[in-house]
């Protein structure tokens, strides 16, 4: 397992030291932790550090890649700015989408060429031919039993698409939401990703045969289930 505690020495005039709370995290105590954090949000609401504190607790990856992004946008020279660079490429590599996942890894490279993490991220360089869509298409589908229809009726052998709904770190988490897609009558399924030492829950809905009903039916549950789900193509599921 990869320490989270980065071994970059610049700090923010007034960046919290969060070393011990890490090393609580990496020795099972996440919990206690949990419960320091909103303490320490409030007497240091714009410190770096505490904001990555805060995205290594946060369960939900895509809301952790959301706080990642905002440090790095903002404070690209604070202790875990390539921590957060790393993580976010960790995020989008679990979740299929290799493209984000190289962009962050030449950030890695190109901006903290000093950084632990270039090597660790090596281990798992994206495929080169490896696809990912996003949920943009110029067709509307009004009926959404149609979408679902769709999604239950493709078989192993002949659907190419579905959609990845979330990533966790916690399986219970991810267990959930598959829960919801399945009280709601779609196929849904979750698979473990193990990278740079994080693994990843991801949570897939659906079946389809081709990527405009795949795009249609992400568009109707990222805004049924407030999520940021993409469309994702594989030569082989399940």
């Amino acid at each position: 397992m990869f320490s989270v505690v980065s071994r970059a020495v610049f700090l923010y005039p007034q960046e919290k030291d969060i070393v011990l709370y890490l090393k609580q995290i990496e020795a099972g105590n996440k919990s206690e932790v949990i419960k320091e954090l909103p303490a320490l949000l409030k007497k240091y609401p714009n410190d770096p550090s505490v904001m990555f504190l805060k995205g290594v607790l946060t369960d939900d990856g895509q809301k952790a890649a959301e706080i990642y992004s905002n440090i790095l946008q903002n404070y690209p020279g604070s202790r875990y700015a390539d921590a957060s660079v790393y993580r976010l490429y960790t995020f989008y590599f679990a979740t299929g989408n290799y493209k984000k996942a190289t962009n962050y890894f030449d950030i890695l490279k190109a901006e903290y060429p000093n950084s632990p993490y270039i090597s660790i991220a090596k281990r798992n360089i994206p495929p080169k031919n490896s696809k990912i869509l996003t949920g943009n298409s110029n067709k509307s589908r009004t009926n959404e039993m149609a979408a679902k229809q769709t999604a239950a009726i493709a078989s192993a052998e002949d659907y190419k698409y579905t959609i990845q709904a979330g990533a966790f770190t916690v399986l219970n988490n991810a267990d959930a939401l598959m829960k919801e897609f399945k009280d709601a009558g779609y196929y849904s399924n979750v698979e473990d990703k193990l990278v740079g030492g994080t693994n990843f829950h991801v949570v897939y809905v659906g079946k389809f045969v081709n990527d405009d009903d795949a795009r249609n039916f992400l568009t109707q549950i990222n805004s049924k289930y407030n999520l940021n789900g993409v469309v994702v193509k594989f030569d082989s599921q399940n």
